[in-house]
This record gives structure tokens, sequence and C-alpha cells, in this order.
């Protein structure tokens, strides 16, 4: 129950933690609420509420801190995160050592660095349902808030909606968030179900609803898998549930429909034929109606035959060109195709040597590769800019567009 709480929580805050491109932040505060952890120890004792409120007073005036330098100090940004964060993490580790050399007082800072989820109590569970029940409402309540000010910020002061405000809001819930899952991840590890969940989802969606939605079931999800797996290899839960999210996130990166590698290859795979296709067509058509035999593409493409053979077989069957005995011939479909990417071609030529300032000698082959990207809206607008040019700086005509 602890660690998917801990999980959704953490995948749905940590969306506009990314967003927002504040990782570096979420990371200090995170490491920022050690010293919480000591002073409350030293007020009340072991104490879930005691270590909650220090916590997260400890993450209130670390984001102060950030703020006020950042604001009035010539100091980078991302220096005063670390110099701060640094600062804060020191005391708290020096002085739970300190507490600990005391005689009949044990806190164990390895459950806090790395988290000790199978040694949770009760009241931890019911702190984090707690606050993940609060993150989430806060969440819906202010969605309007955080994603004009996550995306629009300047927008949102003229709509009287404080950004400054809504950041620190957003520093409030994220030291929740991060006090909540000290006892399943620790403060190390927090930082990955802050950030890892969140941009696994931005890899599968652009909407932002559905990207939270995403984000909440890959953190539940990881933090189940992950406490499974560290039960089964006997190993510790917190880095368990990371890798778990790591290996969710680098699942997306391989087959993210829109932006995986494999929809990216698929893509660049068809677009190497699409261009190999155009040449064929730009090649054939200089022969002006006669036979072009496949022997003389393979060379002049300078593309293995089956290639040639293969692609050509497929534009017959698009009715671009037509196949016999003595070699290919352009089909009037194939002819339209074929003028258009020539009239592609002299035009950036042309507005290579009358715009760019280039000699006519060096235009040919970077028009070659542009020809295959110029859409007919470009090329009009060319065309125009040009004063509807007929010949080309080699003097060849520049075919009229196609009605």
């Amino acid at each position: 129950m602890a660690s998917s709480l801990v999980g959704l929580m953490c995948g749905v805050l940590g969306c506009f933690i990314v967003l927002r491109n504040m990782s570096l932040i979420g990371d200090a505060l995170s490491h920022a609420v050690l010293p919480g952890i000591f002073f409350a120890f030293l007020l009340v004792g072991y104490s879930t509420l005691g270590f909650f409120i220090g916590s997260t007073v400890a993450g209130l005036v670390t984001a102060v801190a950030i703020s006020w330098i950042q604001q009035n100090v010539k100091t980078k940004n991302d220096a005063a995160i670390g110099i701060i964060f640094t600062a804060m993490f020191s005391i708290g580790i020096m002085g739970i050592s300190w507490l600990n050399q005391s005689e009949g007082v044990h806190l164990d800072l390895k459950d806090f660095l790395f988290g000790n989820v199978l040694g949770i109590s009760n009241e931890d569970i019911f702190l984090t349902a707690g606050i993940c029940l609060y993150t989430l409402v806060c969440v819906v309540m202010f969605y309007r808030y955080l994603f004009v000010t996550t995306f629009q910020p300047t927008i949102a002061e003229t709509m009287g909606i404080s950004a400054k405000t809504i950041h620190y809001f957003l520093m409030l819930l994220l030291s929740f968030a991060i006090v909540a899952s000290l006892r399943t991840v620790g403060v190390i590890l927090v930082v990955a179900m802050l950030i890892t969940p969140a941009a696994t989802a931005l890899l599968l969606s652009d909407q932002l609803k559905k990207v939270i939605f995403i984000s909440g079931l890959i953190g539940i999800l990881s933090a189940v898998i992950g406490l499974l797996v560290s039960i089964i290899f006997n190993t510790t839960p917190g880095p368990a549930m990371t890798l778990c999210a790591t290996a969710f996130y680098f699942m997306a990166v391989l087959l993210s429909p829109t932006q995986g590698l494999l929809f990216k290859y698929n893509q660049n795979r068809i677009e190497r034929k699409r261009i190999i296709r155009e040449d064929i067509l730009r090649q054939v058509i200089k022969k002006r109606g006669l036979n072009t035999p496949v022997s003389e593409l393979t060379e002049q493409l300078n593309l293995p035959e089956s290639t040639i053979t293969e692609t050509i077989s497929v534009m017959a069957k698009s009715d671009l060109l037509a196949i016999n005995r003595d070699g290919i011939i352009l089909t009037e479909a194939g002819i339209s195709k074929a003028e258009q990417l020539v009239r592609a071609h002299r035009l950036w030529e042309t507005y290579q040597v009358r715009k760019m300032g280039l000699d006519s000698d060096q235009i040919h082959n970077e028009a070659d590769q542009i020809e295959h990207f110029l859409s007919e809206e470009l090329l009009d607008e060319i065309d125009q800019e040009l004063g509807f040019p007929t010949k080309d700086p080699h003097d060849s005509p520049i075919p009229n567009k196609q009605t």
C-alpha cells in the first residue's frame, strides 16, 4: 500500500516538476530534509508526525534560501541549488551521526537515505495516504493554475495568477511527497520516482491530462513490481523500484508510438524509400520518353540493383512507371510527379543564385538533396519571391506548377 501510494503521488507530481525544468530542485529538496529529521528527533523523539513536520519545514527553508540566492546574489541558478542542498544535506548527516554516538539513541541514517519499506508502520501508511490524497486533490483543484503557470507564466500573470505563489505551492507539495517517500525509497532515490515516470509518460503522450494519468500508473507499477523483485531476489526495495521505473523509461524510448527509436527508424526507412523513388523519377524523365535500363539507374544512383528492382516494382504498382524488356518508362502520373521534382530542383537552384549569392557551379548537389523536402506551399512562396522565373541559372526551363 505504501509503495503504491508513493508511486502514484510522485508520478503525478513529477509531471509538473519535469515540465518546469525543476528536476534539480526536486533532487535538492529530497536531500535537504535530513536536518528536519535531526531537529525533530531532538525536540519530540522518534515520531512519524514529528519527522513529517520537521522535514517539511526543512524543505521550505531550502526552497526559500535557493530562491533568495537566485534573485539577490550574482550566482548561477544551478550553483545556488547545489550550494544550499549540499549544505543542508551535510548538516543532516552530521546531526544524525552525532545522535547515533549518544548512548541509547539509534537513528539509522541508511533507512532515511535508501528507505526501509519492509519496516514501515501503520502510522507511516496513514501519513502517506493522507499526503497522497492531499496532493491529488490539490492537483485536481488547482490544475488550471498549474497548467497555465507551467506553459505560459506571462499570460498567467496577466490573468491575475501569481506564478511565484504557484511555484512555492508546488515546492510545498514536493516537500510533502519527499517526506512521504522517506521510508519507502529514501531521500536519495525519491528523485527517480519523481522524474523517471513523468519522463516516460512524456514520451508516450503530449496531452497533459494523459501524461499525468500515465505517469501515476507507471509510478504505481514501478513501486509494486520493484518491491516484488526485491523480495524475490532478496535485495533492497528502493533501488529495485528505481530500476523498474528506469526499465519502463527505456521501453518507452524504444517503443513510443511517436517518439520511440523503432518509430523513428521506421520513419527514416520510409523516408529513404521515398527519396529513392523520387530520384528514379528524376533520372528517368531525363531520357525524355525513352526506356531507361535498370543497370543505368544502378550506376547513376549508386545503389544495389536489388534495391532499384524492388523500388521499380513498387512504383509500377502505383502506376508511376511501366516496365518492359528494354527498361522502364514513365506513365502520365509519373511524368507529372517527376516534373514537380524538377520544378523544385530548379527553383531552389535559382533561389540559391539570386538570393544567396552562390555561383551556378555550387548549387546542383545541394538542390539534389533539398528538392525532396520542399513543400508545395514553400515552392509557391519561392516562385513568387523570385518573380515566377521560367529558366534556372543553367538556362534550363522550370516546369509550371501542376494544377
